[in-house]
């Protein structure tokens, strides 16, 4: 099932993506079975998904694509949860660490990090270029939904607590341009780098949540990343380090996960800091991924100032 957020008639609403259109949740659900958003749907699980089935069957009334305005799948997520340096040749193209990978998911861990909700962003929508770098990057990843509460879970319980599957465009700033005139400290690399993830609009997430059911292996997902119709990016989710199981169990040791929350999975290799094909305003940069549709968003105009800090 492909469940989507939208503009509707200026209100914010959600539906069913069909072969004929989308179905409106919340004009089709009254009383106690009435549901309001996707988040709503994940938190009441599979009593909700029974829902939307019956729908499925019952309405016939469809809301056409061309008279709607996506949103980001849950446009406020709880948390948001990166990434980083999980895919082998992405880490060999940025120099993040040397050629010693042998069983690197034993001895080693995931490098997550948390993002403001203000990154989300949704299809189709202009990225704003933030105040703070002259060069900015994409990196397609695949985004996980949690859909329910997992605290301490395993790798072999990890899958059953995700809720579905989307696509993100973890939008980067290379190079912040409040570091001139800087004396330098020994972690400013690491905080420069993590503050180039924060800017608003930075990560659209799209185009809709597939349900974890329509799925069969999301360790085997083909990805695809375009500028202007030129392909920067090509793997396949086979390729990361740590699997699905393995980040959602470990970061469940750091925290609790609650319905909502998300959690984009790395990026592979081909991002503009590997050769300097950094994006321009106006470039439209395209994500695809296996069973889960295509994100397309457009970059937006410099700033006629940019943000130079204290000096």
């Amino acid at each position: 099932m492909k469940l989507a957020t939208y503009d509707y008639h200026h209100a914010v609403s959600c539906g069913i993506l069909t072969n004929e259109g989308f179905i409106d949740i919340p004009s089709h659900t009254q009383g106690a079975k009435r549901l309001h958003s996707v988040k709503e749907i994940l938190i009441k699980g599979q009593k909700a998904l029974e829902i939307l089935q019956e729908l499925q069957h019952s309405v016939q009334e469809r809301i056409k694509p061309d008279h709607i305005k996506l949103r980001a799948p849950i446009p406020h997520p709880g948390k948001v949860i990166g990434l980083a340096g999980n895919y082998k040749k992405h880490l060999e193209e940025t120099a993040w660490q040397d050629g010693t990978f042998d069983d690197q998911a034993v001895k080693t861990n995931p490098w997550p990090f948390l993002m403001p909700a203000s990154v989300i962003t949704g299809h189709q929508t202009v990225i704003p270029w933030p105040v703070y770098s002259q060069q900015i990057d994409y990196e397609i990843e695949l985004a996980v939904f949690i859909g329910d509460n997992a605290s301490k879970i395993t790798p072999q319980q990890a899958l059953s607590y995700i809720a579905g599957y989307s696509i993100a465009n973890d939008i980067s700033a290379r190079s912040v341009t409040f570091k001139q005139g800087r004396k330098e400290r020994p972690r400013d690399v690491f905080f420069d780098w993590m503050m180039g993830k924060w800017a608003d609009g930075f990560l659209p997430l799209g185009p809709w949540l597939v349900t974890a059911d329509e799925i069969n292996d999301p360790q085997n997902l083909d990805m695809e990343l375009k500028v202007n119709g030129q392909t920067r990016q090509k793997a396949n989710t086979s390729q990361m380090i740590f699997t699905i199981a393995q980040i959602v169990s470990f970061i469940s040791h750091l925290m609790t996960l609650e319905p909502g929350d998300v959690i984009i999975t790395g990026t592979p290799h081909g991002v503009a800091a590997a050769d300097g094909s950094y994006l321009h305003p106006g470039d439209i940069v395209e994500c695809t991924i296996q069973h889960l549709g295509t994100l397309t968003n457009t970059i937006g105009a410099k700033p006629d100032n940019f943000y130079r800090a204290f000096i």
